[in-house]
């Protein structure tokens, strides 16, 4: 995976976070231990602080998420933009995904990302040279290769 970007979706995030499910956090704590070439965007900021403060199980307090996405803000985060929002409109439209998993694929594009990694979208979906990853479809297949 050297020199190779790639987009985390709000649920890799939102699963490094979550002690309701230890096998999807630790496959989250693995992508986020190589740490290079990791993109994300404000949507998946302000979408995981409202996902681990208020939907989850055990939600953490409003502080303990702000300070996660502190920590977060380190990586390189995309500003969505006008133009970003008609193309994920768009791209949802065409692609008969929501809008905001539309506008995941389209910053994700502009990003340049080889690989998108949610668990929203078809694994193994290709998007020009960019392709979806599901790490979470199964605990044995954990590696960005189809499995």
């Amino acid at each position: 995976m050297s020199g190779e970007i790639r987009f985390l979706d709000t649920n890799v995030l939102v699963y490094l976070f979550d002690n309701d499910e230890p096998t999807k956090q630790a496959i989250a704590g693995r992508i986020l231990r190589d740490d290079a070439g990791i993109r994300l965007s404000t949507q998946v900021l302000a979408e995981f602080y409202v996902t681990v403060t208020r939907k989850l199980g055990r939600p953490m307090s409003p502080q303990d998420g702000l300070t996660a996405v502190q920590h977060f803000k380190t990586y390189p985060v995309a500003m969505i933009t006008q133009d970003l929002v008609t193309r994920g409109i768009s791209r949802s439209i065409d692609s008969r995904i929501s809008f905001w998993d539309g506008l995941i694929v389209e910053t994700a594009l502009a990003e340049k990302a080889h690989l998108l990694i949610t668990e929203d979208l078809q694994d193994g979906w290709t998007i020009g040279s960019m392709r979806v990853w599901n790490p979470f479809k199964s605990a044995e297949c954990d590696n960005p290769r189809p499995c």
